[in-house]
């Protein structure tokens, strides 16, 4: 007998509610390769329901204290923190990653996202401006009424309450769309918002695809406020419906991100770092580092080094310990990998390591979606896997000569959305990284998060940014008031 299925429901106005078509998706777990739960293949039907849930909000929420709306969420981050090992737990199922990352970081990064935003807004300031004998000026930052949240699925509790949290906290009411491909969290959120009092119709969540629900969002005349992070193509989408409506739009975007080792670089931290940001998550983050380029006297020793720890990566079961690689999320998102890595090898490159589809982890997992860790040598800077996001546990290695020809390397890219330098040199460290076309540079590190910087690309890795003061400056509307004295 076949097991019924969980269905996960669109949450509005506070309630948990099906599909108005009664229509449904299958929730894939990526391990499987076998549907576990069902998610709501909803159209604009639900996002109106949803939009006159937020507008309705917005009349009290929008006027709420500060010290109230802190106070709420706030309580959001604390049940996050409570219900840390469930929501690990069913974000390993719906992606496919490791549940010991999910643990390490999406979760406790989600709980971050509220806390920070939640305390943020008990510290801002209103700026005055005196002319003289002339006038007074002050300006206010005012909440911009309903606005959209469009998120991925490769972190997705931990990106969509990078954006829930800071547009809750100055006022907005939202409507939010989790990927269908991942829908478990953001259904376990509702519960928490439901627990943490937060009033209805602040917070709603419609599930389904992009051209039924994303499209609807963006194209809504009463949603004038749209974040969203994803792929470029569909950004591009995103920034046309909204243009007419002269919507505020914020978007992040892809990336193919370059990581720059130079000789004197500590080879042990440039190698242990390279590793993490080339197959972290199986590569399925917009600022993992997919292009390698080493300077010429280290390259071989640092590909000989580099491979042989990638040759230690245990790819395996997401839900067993020990598992630092995990499935890839979706069967047409394994297809990709597959397709580059071929690629690849027809535009003259070297498979160094892994590139063929790996034995299953175990029984549970025959039918699951694995690709091992993958890297590629020799080939052209200018090919196409050196273009192109592939968005999988794949990275390419190529020497360089000079700075000046590195920093050409670097930005022979669409994309710009972040870069890391390794050198002991600081003076190298800051010329490098001015020069670099990256939102973020990280120097001897990567994926080091300050809540209070700014986040975003240049190019065609997006516009606008996200983090700190730059997020509550997009989701407000500033008014200045003149008074003649």
């Amino acid at each position: 007998m076949t097991p019924t299925l969980e269905k996960i429901r669109n949450f509005i106005d506070g309630q948990f509610v099906g599909p108005t078509g009664d229509r449904f998706l299958d929730n894939i777990e990526p391990a499987t390769g076998m549907p576990y739960s069902l998610v709501p293949d909803s159209d604009g039907r639900d996002v109106e329901l949803a939009v006159v849930a937020a507008e309705k909000a917005f009349a009290d929420w929008s006027k709420t204290t500060v010290a109230e709306r802190s106070r709420i969420i706030l309580s959001i981050a604390e049940l996050i923190d409570r219900d840390l090992e469930k929501f690990a737990r069913a974000e390993s199922i719906d992606t496919g990653k490791p549940l010991a990352l999910a643990r390490k970081l999406d979760i406790p990064r989600a709980s971050s996202n509220f806390r920070f935003f939640a305390t943020a807004i008990l510290h801002t300031e209103n700026e005055a401006h005196v002319m003289d004998d002339v006038a007074f000026n002050y300006t206010l930052r005012q909440p911009r009424g309903v606005v959209g949240l469009i998120s991925p699925w490769n972190l997705p509790l931990y990106l969509l309450s990078w954006k829930i949290a800071p547009a809750l906290a100055v006022g907005n009411t939202a409507i939010a769309k989790p990927s269908e491909l991942t829908p478990m969290t953001a259904y376990l959120l509702c519960e928490i918002c439901q627990e943490a009092g937060l009033p209805n119709g602040v917070l709603n969540i419609v599930h389904g695809t992009g051209s039924n629900v994303g499209s609807a969002i963006t194209a809504h005349n009463k949603v004038g406020t749209i974040s969203f992070t994803g792929g470029t193509v569909t950004g591009r989408k995103v920034a046309e419906a909204g243009a007419p409506l002269f919507k505020k739009v914020s978007l992040e975007l892809g990336g193919k991100n370059p990581n720059i080792i130079f000789a004197d670089a500590d080879l042990d931290a440039a190698i242990a770092g390279s590793v993490g940001s080339s197959f972290a998550n199986q590569g399925q983050i917009c600022l993992c580092g997919s292009r390698i380029f080493v300077e010429r006297p280290v390259y071989a020793d640092f590909v000989a080094r580099f491979v042989e720890k990638t040759a230690q990566l245990k790819l395996g079961d997401p839900l067993e310990t020990g598992s630092d690689q995990g499935a890839i999320v979706s069967q047409t998102q394994l297809d990709k990998v597959k397709f580059y890595v071929n690629l690849a090898q027809k535009e003259g490159g070297t498979i160094a390591s892994g590139g063929k589809a790996p034995p299953a982890p175990n029984e549970r997992c025959k039918d699951g979606y694995f690709f091992p860790p993958t890297v590629i040598t020799n080939l052209p800077v200018g090919c196409r896997v050196n273009r192109e996001e592939i968005f999988g546990p794949v990275v390419t290695i190529t020497p360089f000569d000079t700075e000046d020809e590195v920093i050409a390397y670097a930005n022979d890219s669409e994309y710009g959305l972040a870069s890391s330098v390794w050198t002991q040199n600081l003076t190298r460290a800051h010329r490098v990284a001015e020069r670099v076309h990256t939102g973020t540079v990280w120097v001897n590190c990567w994926l080091v998060r300050d809540l209070r910087v700014p986040f975003g690309g240049m190019k065609q890795s997006g516009v606008g940014r996200e983090g700190g003061n730059e997020a509550l400056h997009f989701f407000t509307e500033p008014k200045n008031i003149c008074i003649a004295k």
